[in-house]
């Protein structure tokens, strides 16, 4: 197993693997099939009061973060009219569930491309998600820096 497979959490490693048996166009299908089956967001939870925003995004995404159990969890707000970043960040959204901070922080950053997701989007649309994983990472050093020396059973 190579570094870059061993460092992507099992679920999310599933999907890589889904991705990069599709051919072509059907890699834009099955990311449009994630998009559609993003969750919608608690009640709790909107954009304009505890969200933050991706700024390094084109697409107005806006994410939360929690952490139970030891492992994450993510919610995203990208709009519908953005299939395509809206399909990546479902995909992060279900992969990471429940994955540990210190296992996201180590994922690599271009690990979209066992997806082969850069032969069928644009630069553009690649700089995109590259940006939602950094975020998400920072959220993750964010949780073990904060959780460093509270350690309580």
């Amino acid at each position: 197993m190579s570094e870059a497979v061993a460092a992507v959490p099992p679920r999310l490693q599933e999907i890589v693997e889904e991705f990069g048996e599709a051919e072509g166009q059907e890699k834009l299908e099955l990311l449009l099939e994630y998009s559609e089956k993003m969750a919608p967001l608690p009640d709790w939870l909107n954009k304009e009061t505890n969200m933050e925003q991706v700024h390094e995004c084109m697409t107005p995404v806006f994410v939360h973060a929690e952490q139970e159990n030891g492992g994450m969890t993510f919610y995203f707000d990208v709009p519908p009219e953005s299939p395509t970043v809206r399909g990546y960040a479902a995909i992060l959204g279900e992969g990471l569930h429940g994955s540990p901070p210190e296992q996201i922080v180590t994922i690599p950053s271009d690990f979209y491309l066992q997806m082969g997701l850069h032969k069928v989007l644009s630069q553009q649309r690649l700089r995109g998600i590259t940006a939602i994983l950094a975020y998400l990472k920072r959220l993750a050093r964010e949780r073990i820096k904060g959780t460093e020396g509270t350690h309580r059973n």
